[in-house]
């Protein structure tokens, strides 16, 4: 059983009543943030106040490491932006297994430094497998690690050289246009959620962060 704290100032959807996660709400943002530390997953309320959630999702990226779950209306996913600073969304009116299965991800990503997650993206080190919405990704080695490096620096920019560098190693000599090659296939497989991998002009690359919003594809 995780904690859950959900700030709004409605009731938590009857879904979340439904689970076996501990729930304590706040109206507060600045409530929240204090809270913060002791529970598992922050959920945020923006089916009736997207402005508001927008605010509170972007002060609560800022200001702590727990994972940000944005509650919208189906209606408001095609508004979401890149800005918002969530770790992941749901929709209101999910079923509750759907909901479920979102907090239970963000919680063992938020506690296991092997399990990097990223909207529909999940990669898990340890048992050396990625999937998006749940559906295991066919991924060479170096794909693997392409991917898995540019997940554990959300927002930089990386030039090809430190891909390179660092996927490849500091003695592979085949140059940095592989890595052009690589992060194609890569998008490719990703589908409809390769914007995650922005390309950064005549420099490199740039992951989306994790506490960013998941634009609709």
């Amino acid at each position: 059983m995780s904690n859950v704290l959900f700030v709004s100032e409605s009731e938590p959807p009857a879904e979340l009543g439904l689970l076996s996660h501990h729930v304590a709400r706040t109206t507060s943002v600045a409530q929240a943030l204090v809270d913060a530390d002791g529970v598992d997953v922050v959920m945020v309320d923006g089916r009736t106040d997207l402005a508001g959630a927008r605010a509170s999702c972007q002060t609560l990226a800022k200001n702590g490491g727990t994972p940000v779950l944005l509650l919208v209306a189906p209606t408001g996913l095609a508004v979401l932006a890149p800005d918002w600073g969530f770790t992941d969304f749901v929709a209101a009116g999910c079923e509750a297994a759907e909901l479920d299965a979102r907090l239970r991800i963000l919680v063992k990503a938020g506690s296991d430094p092997d399990v990097l997650v990223a909207g529909p993206i999940r990669v898990d080190g340890a048992a050396y497998s990625a999937s998006v919405d749940g559906t295991p990704l066919d991924l060479t080695y170096t794909e693997f690690e392409l991917l898995r490096y540019l997940m554990q620096h959300p927002g930089r920019v990386l030039s090809r050289e430190t891909l390179v560098s660092q996927v490849w190693g500091y003695d592979y000599y085949g140059g940095t246009r592989t890595v052009d090659v690589h992060v194609r296939r890569l998008r490719a497989k990703l589908g409809q959620y390769d914007y995650y991998i922005g390309t950064v002009r005549n420099v490199g690359y740039r992951f989306a962060s994790a506490r960013e919003a998941h634009r609709a594809g």
